[in-house]
């Protein structure tokens, strides 16, 4: 039996930090496969993981002593590593930790217990409109258990013990508060975060290591989803690493699950790699723990269309629009993935695009060298995805005024709304005109059903083609054909004048101009537009106007 802990100082916090890392690298797969939706976005673990990572790396290279420093430390690297909704809520349980131990060398179990509870408050308070049966039911769960065990003057590794288990019952009642996880067989994928990364803690206080062993950020990865293409690696991918000061086999084994054609040449300090992946950004996100990234290049082979990322490699600046001036007053910061879409959020008009969307999440820090390094005083920040809105709200709290947010929550909105705006018009006035224009746009997106679901009653198998709207499912087919006319008809109505089609990369030109053709047949009052748009997962995205 382990000892009563009554006292918790710097040592043992680096260790809960490391063991919660460590239990995250165990558990980040699973967390994500608890996805709600049968859409390929499950990736709650890998962002709660990547944020962790972040906060590990800092903990562990840390020269402070102290419990309170050692703290603060762990939440400002979770804020500007925070990845996604369930990151940005990680980091602000972490927040609220370090609120509790401001100041602090040490401190009691009494003490440390009720700083998770700050976090869990600063949790909660996270979320505009928490909705029960999330992450949010879990938390308060967890916050109740550690209260009653504060107020019992148990050791700290009691009180985990207890939150955990208060937790853990709440997260069983999550299927009861929310039908959607009933209906997919599910608990909450953020709640069970929560508990993975309180058992995390607690086996680091006591010592108690399993699994792969945690490197602090060298071996982060994220992993590969198979993307829906004619060729298994579309995507020719290179770049070149600085301050390289990982082990090459090591990067040798992770990158050998991540596609084919890997060539890699290092020299001193430096690592030059080449490899055909289905999953880029999954590369890039291993590649990031490696050292810097430079001369970033990826080719779609499948369409012969080529994107060029230069500078930061999640921010990229506008070459193709018309040059701002040096510091112009107002810009837009655009998150969208795909080669085509890129490409069109520029030449509308975006000052700087932010690489992410489905899978790949930007995190706070992205959005912070975007303003400090971009080419305006302030900026309009477009999410463009549910998932990444509380991240953009956090770079708004650390950058204030010089930051305005429309919430834009998918594709189609984030390109009527920069379409309306206007660098000569005032940030109030550009935002009354954006946020009306994206207001009018609807959208839906086709992609393939990654496991069973029951939808309206009705079972919907995998390997399905579904149409998704506001992400839920709302029609399907077994045909791309199918789902994709099943959508547009959903979608349009007597109003209806224009559709534009953007087809991803794992559809042919031809074939997505077949497609279209077919739909034009059956909507022959509507004008179809076909775009190449190059985001993965989804072989369409369609707007409505």
């Amino acid at each position: 039996m382990q000892p009563s802990i009554d006292v918790i100082d710097g040592k043992d916090f680096r260790r809960m930090i490391a063991g919660a890392y460590n239990a995250f690298m165990r558990e980040h797969e699973y967390i994500n496969s608890l996805n709600v939706f049968p859409v390929p976005d499950g990736d709650t673990g890998t962002n709660m993981l990547l944020t962790l990572g972040a906060v590990a790396k800092a903990v562990a290279e840390a020269p402070d002593e102290g419990i309170g420093s050692l703290s603060r430390r762990a939440a400002d690297s979770a804020i500007m590593g925070a990845r996604g909704n369930s990151g940005v809520i990680l980091s602000q349980l972490l927040r609220g930790i370090a609120r509790g131990l401001s100041g602090k060398d040490k401190a009691t179990s009494a003490e440390v217990g009720k700083a998770f509870q700050y976090g869990v408050l600063y949790a909660y308070r996270a979320v505009a409109r928490p909705v029960e049966g999330t992450i949010l039911t879990v938390a308060k769960g967890i916050a109740k258990g550690a209260h009653r065990a504060v107020r019992e003057r148990l050791a700290f590794a009691d009180i985990l013990n207890e939150a955990i288990r208060a937790g853990q019952e709440e997260l069983k009642r999550t299927p009861e508060l929310l039908p959607a996880l009933k209906a997919a067989g599910v608990v909450d994928a953020g709640g069970q975060g929560l508990i993975v990364f309180l058992a995390g803690c607690l086996e680091g206080l006591e010592g108690r290591f399993s699994g792969p062993e945690a490197d602090f950020g060298r071996t982060l990865t994220v992993p590969a989803v198979a993307a829906e293409t004619n060729i298994a690696h579309p995507y020719c991918t290179e770049f070149l690493v600085k301050r390289f000061t990982a082990g090459l086999n090591e990067v040798k084994r992770q990158l050998e699950q991540m596609g084919d054609s890997l060539v890699l040449a290092q020299g001193e300090s430096v690592l030059k790699v080449h490899i055909h992946t289905a999953h880029p950004g999954a590369v890039l996100e291993s590649a990031i723990a490696w050292g810097t990234l430079h001369d970033i290049k990826i080719d779609n082979m499948a369409d012969q269309h080529r994107e060029t990322i230069q500078n930061e490699p999640l921010a990229t600046f506008n070459a193709a629009a018309e040059p701002l001036p040096a510091k112009a007053a107002l810009a837009v910061i655009s998150v969208v993935s795909g080669a085509g879409l890129i490409d069109i959020m520029r030449q509308m008009g975006a000052g700087v695009i932010i690489s992410g969307g489905q899978t790949m999440n930007p995190p706070v820090e992205d959005f912070m060298a975007a303003v400090h390094n971009g080419p305006a005083e302030k900026y309009i920040i477009l999410p463009n995805n549910k998932n990444i809105v509380l991240a953009a709200a956090q770079a708004k709290k650390l950058l204030g005024d010089r930051v305005a947010i429309i919430p834009t929550v998918n594709v189609p909105q984030g390109l009527a709304a920069v379409l309306a705006f206007d660098p000569e018009r005032e940030l109030d006035a550009n935002i009354a005109l954006m946020t009306e224009a994206q207001a009018t746009v609807k959208s839906g997106s086709v992609t393939i059903a990654v496991r069973d679901s029951q939808v309206r009653g009705q079972t919907v198998p995998a390997g399905s083609y579904i149409g998704v709207i506001e992400g839920r499912v709302a029609v399907w087919a077994d045909s791309l054909q199918g789902a994709l006319a099943a959508l547009a008809e959903y979608l349009t109505g007597p109003e209806t004048g224009m559709i534009s089609l953007y087809y991803g990369a794992g559809l042919a030109k031809s074939e997505a101009q077949a497609l279209a053709g077919l739909l034009q047949a059956t909507l022959s009052s509507v004008e179809i537009e076909v775009y190449f748009g190059g985001q993965p997962h989804y072989q369409f995205i369609v707007s409505v106007e």
